[in-house]
């Protein structure tokens, strides 16, 4: 079933070269089934050589006047011509599905072939063009006359359609001969018997001298006198052609003719008989009529006769022409004759050279083998060369293995170590606190440095050296001071107004010194700065909020025990501002950009207003800002609903807004921490709260923390799967490097960083403001491929 819906889907069309006439009939074809699925599948009638003959400049030469080489280029000539015609048509078709058929028109008979087919393929819709019959020898039907035969011959299932310059035409047969008519009625051709040329006729009847006439055509070409009789002759051709055609013309129209006067010789029997019911007058009228009919056929008989006599002329004419034309070729053929000597003395000479050509082959050859014999014993050495290389690769995947484990283990002994000095720094600051009431009286001595120290400190306030917090520029460089590390801050006009202003300043923060508070160092008065320790982890607001992944601060993730720390830490600095003597000191501006962190995370206030007035209204605002970063601490995000909401609705609700990146958090403590936070940011409704309690309640969070790390339960001295080692750190950009070059120090930066460094004038090194010796640079591959591999495993470990 499937088989029969797939042979009732195909439209047959049947075209030739004829590329106009195709697409008309292609045309027509889509046009009709354009609402249907449809496969066309083209009959093409190829235009090959003919059997009898071929065309060449001269005109139809019989084809055993042809050699057989110069018949192949023909045949592969027509058989290009025939391929680009096919891809025109399966082109025109556009998206509808398309295949092709070749028809070769070698076989005479090509409507009995088309029948056939139609019978062996099924086909139940033909479209075929009318130039698609048209006659390949001369022994074949007429265009007319074929599709005649197909249409009687054809089976009743196949639907015949026959197209004529893309319009369709019907088929009808009348007085004795074949008429194709359109759908107006209107005749469109009738059959007659295929008309041959006078070229053709010739053909046939000298076959030995049209072999030697297509051999001399381009010998002829080389003379100007040649070139004129042929050109002479070519204009006497067309004539004779055209005669020739009048004259075959002529016969038809005789024979039309006979046919017509006897057709009308039965019409006069039938009137004769049909008379005798007729009256003597009508009998009369009815012969002057017949007599005056037969006395202008008699006159149209003579101007036929006289035709014939003019007709008989120029075929005279024609014949003397055609005559004089063979005495020419015949002299053109012992032309060629005379030739033949030098031709072959060329042919000899030709010889000789191919010989010695094929002697520079084989000396070519050899010289050939030999390189081959070169290339093999290279190709040898190079397989050998593949194998030390893939052994040496092993040998330094196992090196770059053994020392991954070596950085490890250095890691982790890191980690020992930042826990020790974070319990020794527990210690201290106990002993801070006791003696907070000390440290206020300003016991050391602050350095005034000058404009140029400062200046090629900071290689002249370069962008460099110049801090960002948050993706933003600050007014805060980064430099180094006598080989210590400071943060230089440059206050402009608006936040110092006066040379007045800046000595108050200066002197009220050489006034506060306590460890959780950021220490000055020294100051500028000409350049109007300070100098502050340089604290290396940056401020916690990068740390908690920044979305720069690659970023030293945001992969350096902060663990539950660091954050309450850092909650400690801040807490005590505040309580050291609030119990300040002679009178308390309110910060007015604490969030997490104003905490600072060291390299073991311990946190300093920086950004304390100059003390102006202060009352307990400022105290209460630094207690709700406090309770605010505790709660940004404890979820890793800046908004305290999250904590409270959850506290209110279900404790247990708490573990889904706490931060991932600090671990597994204990959920007691999670709880206390965010009650203090709750507590603080209800500082308004509780009038006796103040920072000297909320320091003992920390405190008693801390002492409950450092148990759970000593009994080790939930120990989690968690460093962020993201966290880097710091050799993986460019010095200068301070992020993990993606082209490390080792510089004359023997220390390794990022190539763009340390070349602006050395661009700019620079001749000293980054991290020992030593003279380099040299500005050579050298990649560093195996720093490389660590944080390669570092990268892939942190990526594998976050999917």
């Amino acid at each position: 079933m499937a088989i029969e819906m797939e042979r009732n889907n195909k439209v047959y069309v049947a075209i030739n070269s004829d590329i106009h006439d195709g697409f008309l009939t292609l045309q027509w074809a889509l046009k009709r089934w354009s609402s249907h699925s449809i496969t066309i599948v083209i009959l093409y009638a190829s235009n090959n050589i003919c059997k009898d003959y071929v065309i060449t400049p001269m005109g139809k030469l019989p084809r055993g006047s042809v050699n057989e080489e110069k018949l192949k280029d023909l045949e592969k000539l027509e058989e290009a011509k025939n391929q680009n015609i096919l891809w025109r048509y399966k082109v025109f078709c556009g998206n509808v599905k398309v295949e092709a058929i070749k028809i070769e028109r070698y076989d005479e008979s090509i409507q009995k072939f088309m029948v056939d087919l139609i019978y062996g393929l099924k086909i139940t819709k033909l479209v075929m063009s009318l130039t698609f019959m048209k006659p390949s020898s001369w022994k074949s039907r007429s265009a007319i006359s074929g599709s005649f035969f197909v249409h009687r011959q054809k089976p009743e299932f196949c639907e015949l359609f026959i197209i004529c310059g893309g319009k369709l035409v019907f088929l009808r047969e009348g007085n004795n001969e074949g008429l194709i008519e359109d759908d107006e009625g209107i005749m469109v051709a009738k059959s007659r018997s295929m008309r041959q040329s006078f070229r053709d006729l010739v053909v046939k009847m000298f076959p030995e001298n049209s072999s030697k006439l297509l051999k001399n055509q381009s010998d002829l070409s080389s003379s100007s006198t040649s070139n004129t009789e042929f050109d002479q002759w070519e204009k006497y051709k067309k004539e004779i052609d055209n005669y020739m055609c009048q004259l075959l013309s002529s016969n038809f129209e005789e024979i039309d003719d006979f046919d017509a006067d006897e057709i009308l010789h039965k019409n006069i029997i039938t009137e004769l008989v049909m008379a005798e019911n007729m009256t003597m007058q009508e009998k009369k009228e009815a012969l002057r009529i017949k007599f005056l009919e037969i006395k202008e056929a008699i006159q149209l008989s003579r101007e036929e006769a006289k035709s014939h006599v003019e007709a008989q002329a120029k075929a005279q004419w024609a014949i003397t022409l055609c005559t004089r034309r063979a005495e020419e070729i015949d002299g053109c053929i012992n032309d060629e004759l005379a030739r033949k000597p030098d031709l072959k003395r060329e042919l000899d000479a030709t010889k000789d050279e191919l010989s010695e050509l094929h002697t520079e082959v084989e000396v070519t050859k050899s010289k050939l083998s030999s390189s081959l014999e070169l290339q093999h014993e290279l190709s040898t050495k190079m397989q050998l060369s593949s194998v030390a290389r893939s052994r040496a690769e092993v040998q330094v995947e196992k090196l770059l293995k053994q020392r991954m484990d070596t950085v490890q283990e250095i890691e982790e002994f890191r980690r020992q170590r930042d826990v020790l000095r974070r319990r020794i720094t527990f210690c201290r600051e106990k002993d801070a606190i006791g003696n907070a009431s000390m440290l206020i009286e300003p016991r050391l001595e602050y350095k005034e440095f000058n404009a140029a120290e400062i200046r090629t400190a900071t290689d002249g306030f370069s962008n460099l050296m110049r801090l960002k917090s948050g993706g933003d520029w600050t007014d805060v460089y980064k430099a180094k001071l006598h080989h210590t590390s400071v943060a230089i801050k440059l206050y402009s006009s608006a936040d110092v107004d006066s040379e007045d202003t800046f000595q108050a300043k200066v002197k009220f923060l050489s006034n506060m010194r306590h460890p959780h508070m950021l220490s000055m160092i020294g100051y500028c008065s000409e350049l109007r700065c300070i100098v502050f320790e340089y604290m290396h982890n940056g401020c916690l607001r990068d740390i908690l909020f920044s979305g720069t992944r690659g970023s030293k601060r945001r992969n350096k993730g902060l663990n539950w025990q660091a954050r309450i720390c850092i909650v400690a830490n801040v807490c005590t600095g505040l309580c050291f501002l609030h119990r300040a003597k002679p009178r308390p000191v309110a910060h007015g501006n604490l969030n997490p950009s104003k905490i600072l962190l060291d390299h073991n995370n311990m946190a300093k206030i920086h950004g304390v207003r100059t003390p102006l007035s202060c009352d307990k209204s400022d105290m209460r605002s630094d207690i709700r800002a406090y309770g605010n970063l505790v709660l940004q601490i404890l979820t890793g995000r800046n908004w305290a609903g999250l904590v409270e909401e959850a506290i209110m609705m279900d404790q247990s609700k708490l573990i889904e807004v706490l931060d991932r990146m600090a671990g597994e958090w204990p959920l007691d403590i999670a709880l206390e921490l965010g009650r203090i936070g709750i507590k603080c940011l209800s500082v308004h409704e509780d009038k006796e709260l103040n920072m000297s309690n909320l320091a003992r309640e920390m405190e008693k969070v801390k002492k409950l923390a450092d148990e759970i790390v000593a009994n080790g339960r939930n120990l989690d001295d968690h460093q962020d799967s993201t966290e880097f080692p710091n050799f993986f750190l460019c010095p200068i950009l301070q992020e993990v490097m993606k082209n490390p070059h080792v510089a004359a120090d023997g220390f390794s930066y990022e190539l763009e960083a340390i070349e602006e460094w050395l661009k700019n004038g620079r001749d000293t090194s980054p991290m020992t403001n030593l003279r380099l010796k040299d500005n050579i640079l050298t990649p560093n591959h195996s720093l490389r491929a660590l944080i390669q591999d570092s990268q892939k495993k942190q990526s594998t470990s976050t999917r």
